[in-house]
């Protein structure tokens, strides 16, 4: 199971359209889920549009959050969609079994079964989450909070009986380095201190969500993208 979950409080305004890079990850088999923590007024709105618009594109789930709710969003989101992402592979096995997707159209007995199946392989399975996180100038009054939020997150996922992965990304990155993005933790089922390297970080500068979505997406299908390195030089992460 596979999955990029993004946070940002929309409003991209740099390369590729958002919901262009999220079909184009959904297109490698990746779902893009989004939580928007989005202020108050036109902006906020023109805000949670985009984001109700990538996780379509994107084949997941979006919600707004408020910095106080944006804990519990994380954690009841990192939920629902591995349970979305079990059905929708269970769907297409009954697809290709049965000629159709729907499991209202077995019997109840079936049903039932399925449903356990579901729910045993939702915490059991398999979990790969890119974490992307907004770090332009404009999220810095909520980054408190999306440190808080990030911290329940590997709570949550550790709780998981199955194995659960993690790396990391944020926006935008640095002039020296990749402008899109910056690779701040491959994939690494050691979660401790994960959350720690978000205290570090300078918010700054314009929002590329597009761009950096693509290069996530290109780590988590297994290709080939570049990161900073602690000596600021470039190197290829490749799965």
């Amino acid at each position: 199971m596979k999955q990029i979950l993004l946070i940002t409080d929309g409003c991209s305004n740099v390369g590729i359209s958002p919901a262009a890079a999220a079909a184009e990850a959904r297109s490698e088999g990746i779902t893009v889920n989004v939580i928007g923590v989005v202020d108050q007024g036109e902006l906020g709105l023109l805000g949670a549009e985009e984001i109700r618009e990538i996780a379509k594109a994107g084949g997941g789930m979006s919600r707004i959050a408020t910095p106080q709710q944006l804990s519990q969003t994380v954690q009841m989101m990192t939920r629902k969609t591995v349970t979305q992402t079990v059905q929708q592979a269970v769907s297409r096995e009954l697809q290709s079994i049965l000629g159709s997707g729907d499991m209202t159209e077995l019997p109840p007995a079936q049903r039932s079964e399925v449903v356990r199946v579901i729910d045993e392989l939702a915490e059991s399975g398999s979990l790969r989450v890119a974490l992307l996180v907004d770090a332009s100038a404009s999220m810095k009054p909520k980054m408190a909070a999306v440190r808080e939020a990030i911290s329940d997150l590997l709570l949550s996922l550790k709780a998981r009986s199955g194995t659960s992965e993690l790396a990391v990304f944020h926006f935008p990155g640095r002039h020296d380095g990749d402008p899109d993005v910056v690779m701040d933790s491959g994939w690494t089922s050691n979660l401790a201190n994960l959350d720690k390297m978000f205290y570090k970080l300078n918010m700054k500068g314009t929002t590329p969500t597009g761009p950096a979505m693509l290069k996530v997406a290109q780590y988590v299908s297994g290709k080939p993208i570049y990161s900073d390195d602690e000596d600021g030089m470039l190197r290829d992460y490749v799965v």
